[in-house]
């Protein structure tokens, strides 16, 4: 698509970058992509499908760990399309329509993933704060609202976003810097004084800027609870139950808080090294997840050793 910098138009394609260096061995690149998703999908399937079968599972702990679990799989899947392209094909442009898709969905399982993030930071918090009332405070009925609201909040605060870019004048080449297509990416390619940007900012500001602060208030609130609880066996459970939530979120954030300072500050690293953390930030977390419950959380890997143990069995009779 020819660009003249006198004139804006409407965009109809976009060029997505891949991995600098890559290029030469598009083989190894599409192995380790295939790797990684085979993973991401067996062990969060594994999770999902071992909290669905198990009614002792049925509970607002597990209910939000199928959740994050859906996001995750979703994130991942939603990612593959423009990379294996990228890595099979050398190919680097995609449609306005396939670009402006993939971005809403690739945002709203990350507000999704933030928001149950948040979800299960104030479950332990109220069970461990509130012990003997969390039961009848956080009932099934109760849970299914909140995942209801998640959905509806992920969906409501992007579902603008394709309209707002599909209808806005590009001044600038349309060359994204990642393998995917993101709206900040997008949104600097058009003109400005754009309602896009301010759009942007709002829903940023709302959800992955308001999520980690409220996720840090919850582990003050549990911090300072348990400094009150006596029995060191009571505490180390507690400790250990919030061990796995606390790595899920560092994994998440720690990445995704490292790219903004970067993008903000104009930081003047490789281009290399910028794609390989927005990577890290969207795949690591569906990787590393599932192995995070299913070794931090005795009663999900207990469930599945159980219902694996049968199928080994009868497999070696």
């Amino acid at each position: 698509m020819a660009y003249s910098s006198n004139n804006t138009s409407m965009i109809s394609t976009f060029l997505l970058v891949g991995i600098p260096g890559l290029v030469t061995t598009p083989s190894w690149w599409t192995l380790i992509l295939i790797t990684i998703y085979l993973l991401c999908a067996l062990g969060n399937g594994t999770v999902l499908w071992i909290i669905v079968v198990e009614p002792s599972l049925h509970r607002p702990m597990y209910f939000f760990l199928f959740l994050l679990g859906v996001s995750d799989v979703g994130l991942a899947t939603v990612l593959m399309p423009t990379l294996l392209k990228l890595s099979l094909f050398d190919s680097h442009t995609v449609s306005a329509f396939a670009c402006f898709l993939q971005m809403f969905f690739i945002h709203v399982f990350s507000v999704m993933e933030s928001s149950v993030l948040l979800a299960m930071a104030f479950d332990r918090a109220l069970a461990i704060c509130r012990p003997l009332r969390y039961p009848a405070l956080l009932t099934n009925s109760v849970t299914s609202k909140i995942g209801l609201v998640i959905i509806f909040r992920c969906v409501s605060l992007h579902l603008p976003l394709p309209f707002l870019l599909a209808w806005m004048p590009y001044c600038h080449p349309q060359v994204l810097s990642h393998s995917y297509c993101l709206h900040p990416d997008i949104s600097q390619l058009s003109c400005p004084e754009t309602q896009s940007a301010t759009y942007s900012f709002i829903v940023v500001l709302s959800a992955m800027g308001l999520d980690p602060v409220l996720i840090f208030l919850s582990y003050a609130i549990i911090g300072k609870a348990l400094q009150g609880i006596t029995s060191h066996e009571d505490r180390r459970r507690a400790q250990h139950t919030c061990a796995a939530h606390i790595s899920a979120v560092l994994l998440f954030y720690v990445p995704m808080i490292l790219l903004a300072l970067v993008d903000r500050l104009r930081l003047p690293i490789p281009h290399a090294a910028h794609t390989f953390l927005s990577y890290i930030h969207f795949l690591l977390p569906p990787l590393l997840n599932p192995v995070l419950y299913s070794v931090k959380m005795r009663e999900i890997r207990d469930k599945i050793l159980r219902r694996l143990q049968p199928m080994k069995v009868r497999s070696f009779p």
